[in-house]
């Protein structure tokens, strides 16, 4: 052979049919193991879904866990303003992203989700309430991207929002609640609730002014997040007076026929036991009084 004759790989030869129906079995087999792709979002298939950051959907959710509006007592204020606001939207008038932030257990996420009912209540199928978790917020921009084009108005709520040392999630919410090149879509709102006013521990906020170069800019870039939501609505904990309206609003609604002064005294007590007055302990004492008594609260 000539030395300058190339050096070809062998041509391997035809499969026979015998492996070609292997190789069709398997394929196929394969393909019944792939997962299916993912369902385009529905927007108006319910009123309430939760946002499946894996899968990149909305998931719906039949029935929403929430409590009355009416049944809300001590935050008549804020009530009343976030209903406001979400109306506002609801008609495609201009509403601001809400901050409810404050004491624990005094309704703040239950505002939220009262309110979408009463809105929708007053202006059917209005508004899509789509919860995103804390942890799933750096995929915020591709669920705004599906709700973009849709042609129904979205809350989307984050519940208990707060952020950490290492947490740099919070400039995927501050791009898309203001300054972002696309921005926020004009159909979708953001609702979040918090215990902290600046969604960081105040130990955090210290920490940053000892240990920058620049402590004010420091702290600014996190506490700067706060300052997107228009609507900032404090939640306070409530008096003894308040605590008992609650707990009677509750005892009408559900009609556990209880004397006041026994339905106080033991109210009272069930506040001992807990340490503490908010929305959250007085629903959990109806709770038991309507077990006791043979009532149900749903």
């Amino acid at each position: 052979m000539p030395a300058d004759t190339p050096n070809f790989p062998a041509v391997p030869p035809l499969a026979d049919a015998d492996t070609l129906a292997v190789l069709g079995r398997i394929a196929a087999a394969l393909e019944r193991l792939a997962p299916p792709p993912p369902a385009a979002s529905d927007v108006k298939a319910a009123d309430g879904f939760i946002w499946d950051a894996a899968h990149g959907r909305l998931e719906p959710i039949a029935r929403i866990n929430r409590v009355p509006i009416e049944l809300l007592r001590g935050v008549e204020l804020q009530r009343r303003t976030l209903y406001e606001n979400t109306e506002r939207f609801a008609l495609g008038l201009p509403a601001n992203n809400a901050l409810l932030w404050g004491a624990r257990g005094m309704g703040k996420s239950s505002l939220v989700k009262a309110v979408h009912a009463e809105v929708n209540a007053n202006h059917p199928g209005s508004l899509a309430l789509i919860e995103i978790h804390r942890e799933d917020l750096e995929t915020l921009p591709k669920l705004l991207h599906i709700l973009r084009d849709v042609d129904r108005r979205a809350v989307v709520y984050c519940d208990d929002l707060s952020f950490d040392h290492a947490d740099n999630s919070y400039k995927s919410l501050k791009a898309v609640l203001e300054g972002g090149i696309e921005g926020r879509p004009e159909t979708v709102l953001f609702y979040a609730t918090s215990n902290r006013r600046h969604l960081m521990a105040r130990d955090m906020i210290e920490n940053e002014r000892s240990t920058a170069i620049n402590p004010s800019e420091a702290v600014e870039e996190k506490v700067s997040l706060s300052d997107r939501f228009g609507l900032w609505l404090g939640f306070h904990s409530c008096d003894q007076d308040t605590y008992f309206a609650m707990i009677e609003g509750y005892a009408q609604a559900f009609g556990i026929d209880v004397p006041r002064e026994q339905l106080q005294a033991e109210a009272r007590e069930w506040q001992v036991t807990r340490g503490s007055r908010s929305g959250r302990v007085a629903w959990q004492f109806i709770q038991d009084l309507a077990g006791r008594h043979g009532k149900r609260v749903a």
